[in-house]
Parts: structure tokens; sequence; C-alpha cells
């Protein structure tokens, strides 16, 4: 069995398409069809069935799966060690994280990083839903979820805290009502489709009378909705004390925080480029006001 063919395989089964898998793997799809005949025939079976919407693993495939995506661990964390013990901090590191920590916390401080390594090219992916650690598609994550697999290396770094928000304008002109911070206010609230969110789950656990004056998808527009005047919300204090028109009615400590990792490869260990990255992202929550 050809290594090769279980990578042609492995991407056909995470794209369910010929088409797709030769643009990743920057192949013809001819290649890719002969690449997984090949793979078939050796092992005597059919691992994928064709649909007019893709195609899918049979039972065999799913075993085969399994055990591709297990060698494919063990290369690419080789591949890490190797290419991780470098003593220079120079080369590409690729961090995970939320949009949210990318925008108003890594991003602005990066010209400091790269004024102290120039050497250094940053990568961040901000989809994390979609990356993974064990499959090397970042080599270190600041994360808000603590990962469960044992093969990382998971530091717990700081704390975010999450208070409610109101603009001067708006709190002008709902003024508190007998001390009562909620009464005659509305709220900017999550879709139901978000309601996993801790921000969504302590609103709706906390104020499950609160009226909703608009509904959205994303942190951002919470925050443009605060900001204009149109309600209250759940923010997280360190972006919310960067906007000078935004006034704290419910502090952090009667909402809620949560914890904040960093996840990198215990292989990675070594490496000199993944160090300074992890280093600066500790300098740089430590200096943040996370509430």
């Amino acid at each position: 069995m050809d290594w090769n063919d279980l990578r042609f395989f492995l991407t056909v089964a995470r794209t369910q398409s010929l088409t797709k898998t030769a643009a990743v793997l920057k192949v013809s799809q001819s290649t890719v069809a002969r690449r997984i005949g090949a793979l078939e025939s050796s092992l005597h079976t059919r691992l994928f069935v064709h649909h007019q919407t893709g195609y899918f693993l049979t039972d065999a495939g799913q075993d085969v799966l399994d055990y591709a995506e297990e060698v494919e661990g063990k290369i690419l964390a080789l591949e890490s060690h190797i290419s991780g013990t470098d003593m220079r901090p120079a080369g590409k590191v690729r961090l995970a994280t939320a949009m949210t920590l990318a925008s108003h916390l890594i991003i602005p401080a990066l010209p400091r990083f790269n004024a102290r390594y120039p050497d250094i090219v940053l990568e961040v992916i901000t989809g994390i839903n979609t990356v993974s650690m064990s499959r090397h598609d970042a080599d270190i994550a600041l994360r808000l979820i603590r990962p469960e697999q044992q093969s990382l290396r998971i530091r717990k770094v700081g704390r975010i805290g999450s208070a409610v928000y109101g603009s001067k304008t708006y709190l002008d002109r709902h003024p508190t009502v007998d001390g009562d911070l909620q009464q005659g206010r509305g709220f900017i609230t999550w879709d139901p489709a978000y309601g996993h969110l801790p921000s969504a789950k302590w609103l709706n656990e906390t104020c499950p009378d609160a009226s909703s004056v608009l509904v959205t998808t994303s942190l951002v527009a919470q925050i443009a909705a605060v900001k204009a005047g149109l309600g209250l919300a759940v923010l997280p204090v360190f972006i919310a004390e960067q906007e000078t028109d935004l006034v704290m009615v419910i502090p952090a400590d009667r909402v809620f925080s949560e914890d904040l990792w960093l996840v990198t490869h215990a292989g990675l260990r070594a490496s000199a480029r993944v160090r300074a990255v992890a280093d600066f992202l500790v300098e740089i929550v430590a200096e943040a006001n996370l509430g």
C-alpha cells in the first residue's frame, strides 16, 4: 500500500469530490480516480459509492478512513517534530483562534511581534470550528474551549469576562426604574441557532423575560447595535472597554467569565518559532484587560 494513495483517499473522503480533491492536491481529476482505483485494487474492496451529489464512503471505506487518519496523524507528528527542532525563530506558524480574539487582541499587537521576530510568518486562522489540531491544521491555538486530546499541550493563560453594556445615549434615554437595571430596557439577542453560546445562555437563564429589540448572528453586529443605541447586550469586557461610548451596566462578576487556553502540539515544544508565538500570546493576554 502506498501512503500517497491514502492521501488521495483521505482528501476524497473529506471533500466527497474528485474535482475538489484534484484542486486541493494540484493534480488532474483522472490522476485522483486512478489512485483511488489503485487503492481499491490493492485492498480488493470498494471504498466509495458514487452518487450525483458526490463520493460517499462504503462500510469498508469507513474502516479504511479510521486507519488512514491514524497513519496521517503519525506522519504529520513526525514531520512537525523534525521541522520543529529548529533553534532560530524563523519560518511559518499557523495560529487558530476565534475571530474576536484575532481582531481585538492578537492583530493589534502584531506590529510589535513582527518587529521582534521579522523572520516568522504568522498565519491566523479564524474558522476554528473546521480546524483540527490533531490533524495538524494549525501549530498553535488560543481557544475558549479546552481540547480533550492527550497528545496536545494545554495551558490556561487567562480568563475572559463578559458584562452587560449599553451606549451612553441609550442609557440616558432609558434611565433605571426603581433601581432595576433591566426594566424598561431592551436587549440585542442571539438567533436561536446560537443559543449554545455562553452569552445567549446567560441572557436566557438570567433574564428570560427580557425584551429583544434586535436578533443577530454575530458579535460584530451586536457591538454595532449597542453603539447605535438600540439596546443592551452581553459583550466581552476586553472588546467593550475599547469603545469609549459604551457603559458597563452589569459587571462581569455578576455575568460570567470563560477560561482562555493556549494549545500546542507536544512535539513542537522544541520549535523556536512556535515557542516565540506562544510566549507572545501569553504576554499580550497578561497585558490586556480581559475582565
